[in-house]
């Protein structure tokens, strides 16, 4: 609860909140609804230890309003983010195949708009938490609040305006996945990337992948994740060419629209570019320096 209640402190200034031409008003106002209750809907334990999930108005409104609706992000050359965002990273982690404890961590940070690597910063990392589902945080967080650490104390000028995580926000069965915890952590705007969805407040793996496929028809599609309860949690969005969806969502600090609208900005491919840099960095590190040298042992 008290990284919940940190994020719930900070999240009610979204330094991401923009304005959206082409985008239908009623859209609009029932996401940016979502993004102002989101601190309002996380789960909060009962007497009896339970937890319940507590849906402002505004969040049931939303969900009547663009249950099934799909929404186009501009061409990633006429978005234009805020002048504040000038450099955005990526985080990854990649394991030595068929081991579920040595793996190659890596955080990369990009410029914006020109999206050059600046600074990369990888290492060899050893596991010691089992892969429990719903726990990814817990097994892997504490490896990349180490990187930004060593970032701020070597190149403090290179510190990330946003970062996205392979890995989900509040797109996740407690609302809180490695997204959300990490930008929490190191206090830097946070959105999760997830490349498969899960079970979600009534939304089923199978209805989201196979609307998805109906729905998304071209690049900068986004299917708005609305649940049972009405909540908003994320979005399925065909960010490039690529017909296969990712799932956006808030990791920290940042409203869903705007999460959007900078995974477009960063997506040459289906996967965007400060997470597929931090993804190639950490297999070529295995493969060349950790497989490299037990070959040559």
């Amino acid at each position: 609860m008290e990284l919940k209640n940190k994020l719930i402190a900070q999240d009610a200034d979204l330094p991401f909140t923009m304005e959206w031409d082409g985008v239908p008003d009623d859209v609009a106002e029932a996401v940016a609804d979502a993004d102002v209750a989101l601190a309002a809907s996380w789960p909060l334990p009962t007497n009896d230890g339970k937890a319940v999930m507590p849906e402002p108005e505004a969040m049931a409104a939303a969900g009547t309003v663009i249950r099934g609706r799909a929404i186009r992000i501009g061409a990633a050359d006429d978005i234009g983010l805020p002048e504040s965002v000038n450099r955005i990273a990526g985080v990854d982690i990649s394991f030595v195949k068929g081991d579920a404890v040595r793996a190659a961590a890596s955080l990369v940070v990009l410029s914006y708009p020109a999206l050059d690597v600046v600074y990369t910063d990888i290492w060899p990392v050893e596991l010691d938490q089992p892969y429990i589902p719903g726990f990814l945080a817990f097994r892997e967080v504490g490896f990349f609040v180490e990187a930004f650490e060593r970032l701020r104390a070597t190149a403090p000028e290179l510190v990330p305006d946003v970062v996205l995580v392979d890995g989900n926000g509040v797109l996740h069965r407690r609302g809180f996945g490695l997204a959300s915890h990490l930008g929490v952590l190191i206090d830097v705007p946070t959105i999760g990337i997830g490349k498969s969805f899960y079970h979600v407040d009534g939304v089923s793996q199978e209805d989201i992948v196979a609307t998805s496929r109906e729905v998304l028809t071209a690049a900068g599609d986004a299917l708005l994740v609305v649940g049972e309860s009405g909540r908003v949690w994320g979005a399925a969005f065909r960010a490039s060419e690529s017909r296969k969806a990712l799932y956006v969502s808030s990791g920290h600090r940042v409203g869903l629209l705007s999460a959007l609208r900078i995974v477009r900005a960063c997506a040459r491919y289906r996967i965007p570019e400060p997470v597929r840099q931090a993804d190639l960095l950490s297999r070529d590190y295995v493969r060349d320096v950790m497989l490299g040298d037990q070959a040559s042992a």
